[in-house]
């Protein structure tokens, strides 16, 4: 059950305006007969909820009353205070995000033969929209395949566009060459989706070819990611190596140059 304390008020604070709804205008000495809240600790108390505007006093009775203030509006003012400290929680975190994007230092570069890899759909696809966050230059996109049955396909899709936007965004280069079995898989609304996103984007085309078969990705011309199909069933990804080697990573742009030729462009530069 929800509480007072849990919109930023102590236990004893909760008691004390909890008390005072009850018994309305009372004196210190028997608010805390009311509240439980002990009596060295009461009058710190009451000063605590009253600069929190939850409480009045009535200073011109002797001994000194208090009264609480309406219920909805002792809510809204707790509940005002905690996003304002939210608010400046966040402004904080930013800044000390900002702050260690510029100290962290960038990891060193793999050496050639350094591969990973992920299992199933959904972490192979974490994996390559890592990889194309941290492409620099170029990203060339061979895709084949029908999208996994595994995946949810308008959220991948969308996941994807963002981070090809990105990419775009910040200068790097993105092909994509398509089969036109998985133009074919792609719902209207996907597809209408990726072109009115991308399309007209300085830097990125995409073309349809009929000799495209597979899921590899290129990035800046040294790393490829190359997608395995399930073994027992084809239509279904299975796993995502991601493989750093500059002279495997060259025979792939050439294949990929080889298909890109003959391709015909579906959106894009000219």
């Amino acid at each position: 059950m929800a509480d007072l304390t849990d919109l930023g008020l102590t236990e004893y604070e909760s008691r004390a305006y909890r008390a005072l709804l009850e018994v309305g205008p009372a004196t210190a000495r028997d608010l805390s007969d009311a509240s439980d809240v002990p009596m060295g600790r009461i009058y710190d108390v009451l000063g605590s909820v009253e600069s929190r505007q939850l409480v009045r006093s009535q200073t011109a009775s002797r001994p000194k009353k208090y009264v609480a203030v309406d219920p909805d509006t002792a809510v809204e003012r707790l509940l005002g205070d905690r996003k304002r400290e939210l608010e400046a929680k966040a402004e904080q975190y930013e800044s000390v995000a900002s702050s260690l994007r510029r100290d962290l230092e960038s990891p060193p570069e793999p050496e050639a033969g350094f591969w990973t890899a992920e299992v199933g759909a959904a972490d192979s696809l974490d994996l390559l929209l890592e990889r194309i966050d941290a492409a620099e230059e170029t990203v060339h996109v061979v895709s084949g395949a029908p999208a996994a049955p595994s995946l949810d396909l308008r959220a991948a899709s969308n996941r994807i566009s963002e981070r090809v936007l990105a990419a775009l965004e910040r200068g790097v280069t993105v092909r994509a060459l398509l089969s036109p079995n998985l133009l074919a898989s792609l719902p209207a609304t996907v597809s209408d989706q990726y072109t009115a996103a991308l399309d007209g984007y300085r830097g990125f085309e995409a073309r349809v070819g009929d000799a495209v078969y597979g899921d590899v990705t290129l990035l800046d011309g040294a790393e490829v990611c190359v997608g395995l199909p399930n073994p027992i069933d084809p239509d279904e990804a299975f796993a995502l190596v991601d493989l750093t080697d500059p002279e495997f990573a060259a025979q792939v742009q050439t294949e990929f140059e080889r298909g890109w030729a003959d391709a015909e462009r579906v959106v894009g530069e000219a």
